[in-house]
């Protein structure tokens, strides 16, 4: 098999797994970036993943910058790089990035966050500022991609405010906790074709809020347990149709926003549109997450969705790898990289 000359190199976490599987099904040679205590991991998967080199600790990765750029790399980001590296260190990646690196600010600062979603004409919920009267139950979010983490609840001031005694984060967010169906919408975004894709949709199984939902209200009085929403794992879902329509639609006025909020280029390749549709079919906006996102390795053998418009098999990973491709093919490769 005749290999593209660049190589795609992730960070071992995350949703490494299925970008190196699409790269290769695309290709091209790939490369994972991994500590020690995954090295047995990814060397179970020779059959897709060419290299593997190893590091102390996620901090070393830009000492890899010259013999990556060598070998003609290309990185694609997900959820672990601004967790691992910080929000600096992935600015300053000189090695080709997939995707608008400008995007990250305004993914990981909450308030510009719900700007972005608000100049889009999305509903988003109620945020509380310092000083207003909390008379709902709301969920108070700490910054960055930390798939959950260090996120709590409060039922009313009183509770919110003994909590945040205890709450070590500096910048959080405390918003209205919309009570309905959390529903993760999957979307890849060409900048060759101008088209939004829907690629997948899931669910969240979070710990411990869904385990809790399991034991009956009685039972639960004296167990002093808090809720926490760190996700372990993921659900496929199919949405009625009339509901998915109205999701592509918000997706492109986000995509369109970003390009006048942000810069030309905008929001690129994979994100995900986080929300909360009600029971009066509302559908809120909680989060966006401007990359790929671990809901999508279900679908590393691609979705109904994906197959309605490939009739082949297509996760979110492996359409990154084809924009690439595709991309290199047109002689427009700087369109997808920064």
């Amino acid at each position: 098999m005749g290999y593209l000359k660049n190589t795609i190199v992730t960070l071992g976490s995350h949703s490494a797994l299925q970008i190196l599987k699409g790269a290769k099904d695309e290709g091209f040679k790939t490369l994972v970036v991994c500590t020690p205590d995954r090295e047995r991991l990814y060397s179970s998967y020779t059959n897709f993943i060419d290299e593997i080199i190893i590091i102390n600790k996620w901090s070393d990765f830009p000492k890899l910058e010259k013999q990556l750029l060598k070998k003609d790399c290309i990185i694609i980001p997900h959820g672990s790089f601004v967790a691992y590296l910080g929000m600096d260190e992935n600015k300053k990646m000189k090695v080709p990035y997939f995707g608008n690196k400008k995007v990250l600010d305004w993914e990981e600062n909450r308030k510009m966050q719900r700007e972005w979603m608000e100049k889009s004409g999305i509903k988003v919920p109620r945020r509380f500022k310092k000083g207003d009267k909390i008379d709902r139950s709301v969920i108070v979010k700490s910054y960055g991609a930390a798939g959950g983490k260090g996120y709590f609840t409060a039922r009313n001031q009183k509770e919110l405010d003994a909590k945040l005694k205890t709450f070590s984060e500096e910048r959080f967010m405390v918003q209205e906790y919309v009570i309905g169906v959390p529903v993760y919408f999957h979307f890849f975004y060409s900048p060759l074709t101008k088209k939004v894709e829907l690629m997948s949709v899931d669910k969240r199984y979070e710990t411990n809020v869904d385990s809790l939902g399991r034991i009956p209200a009685k039972n639960q009085r004296g167990l002093n347990i808090e809720p926490s929403f760190e996700v372990v794992a993921n659900i496929p879902m199919a949405v009625r149709e009339s509901m998915i329509a109205v999701a592509v639609e918000m997706a492109e006025r986000v995509v369109k926003t970003s390009q006048k909020l942000i810069d030309s280029k905008g929001l690129f390749g994979p994100f995900c549109l986080e929300t909360i549709i009600t029971s009066t079919e509302e559908i809120y906006v909680i989060e966006i997450s401007a990359r790929i996102v671990a809901g999508t390795n279900f679908f590393i053998n691609g979705s109904p969705y994906t197959y309605l418009l490939y009739d082949e098999p297509m996760s979110t990973g492996r359409r990154i790898a084809r924009e690439i491709k595709d991309a290199i093919s047109k002689n427009k490769l700087k369109e997808v990289l920064d």
